[in-house]
Parts: structure tokens; C-alpha cells; sequence
């Protein structure tokens, strides 16, 4: 049986250093968004805010080595290694080098390159 993929909650919009100021700003200031600062300990995430964003949250994520701003998607699944295995079946191979998460969580891309992580629904 092939697994079933449901859009998760969470977005992440990963922000070079030099544009996270402003953008923290558009959110909170000009779109009147609830904008929080939450910590982080992440390799390649210096700082991060939570925004709500209608029934989703969006992740504001700075990373001081990006030179343009990239979309990261929540792909939910009830088995992550069927669902993983599905996937590089179909010739999408995991690339969890990009950043640090959880185990039992894989990070993928769609052809144009747009960032999803599996992971177990909750």
C-alpha cells in the first residue's frame, strides 16, 4: 500500500542574515502578524520567530549563509521509512545534510527544489 502525504502546520522561511531584520519587521509591523521570538540551538539557524499564520505557523529562520530566501514545507505521514522508502522508489533521494532534525525525520526536495521534511503525523 503507498503511504498517504498530508500537508503539515509548519512553514519555514529560511532568510539570509542581511534581509531577517526587515522581514521579522514586515510580519510584525506592517502585516500586524503575533510575531515571538523563540531560542534555538541549530547549526545553521542563528535566530528564529514564530508567526502566526492563519491556521499554520511560519518559521522565520535566519541563516547567515543563504544569499536568498527559500520556502521549507511539513509533509505529514503515518510511517516515515514507508513512506521515505516510497518516495526514493519514485527517485527522490533524502538530503538531510541540509540541516540538523530530529531521527525518524527526513528532509526531501520536489524537482524545483522546494524543501520538505517527512515526518510522523502527530
Amino acid at each position: 500500500m503507498e503511504p498517504t502525504f498530508e500537508g503539515g502546520l509548519n512553514i519555514a522561511v529560511k532568510i539570509p542574515k542581511h534581509k531577517y531584520d526587515q522581514t521579522v519587521s514586515f510580519y510584525r509591523d506592517i502585516l500586524k502578524l503575533e510575531v515571538t521570538e523563540k531560542p534555538i540551538t541549530n547549526p545553521t539557524v542563528s535566530r528564529t520567530h514564530k508567526v502566526k499564520f492563519g491556521n499554520n505557523i511560519m518559521w522565520l529562520d535566519c541563516v547567515d549563509n543563504y544569499t536568498h530566501s527559500e520556502t521549507w514545507l511539513e509533509l505529514n505521514v503515518e510511517d516515515v521509512e514507508k513512506a521515505t522508502d516510497y518516495l526514493v522508489s519514485k527517485g527522490i533521494k533524502t538530503c538531510d545534510e541540509l540541516e540538523e532534525l530530529p531521527e525518524n525525520m527526513h528532509w526531501v526536495t520536489d524537482p524545483a527544489g522546494t524543501v520538505f521534511i517527512v515526518k510522523r503525523k502527530d
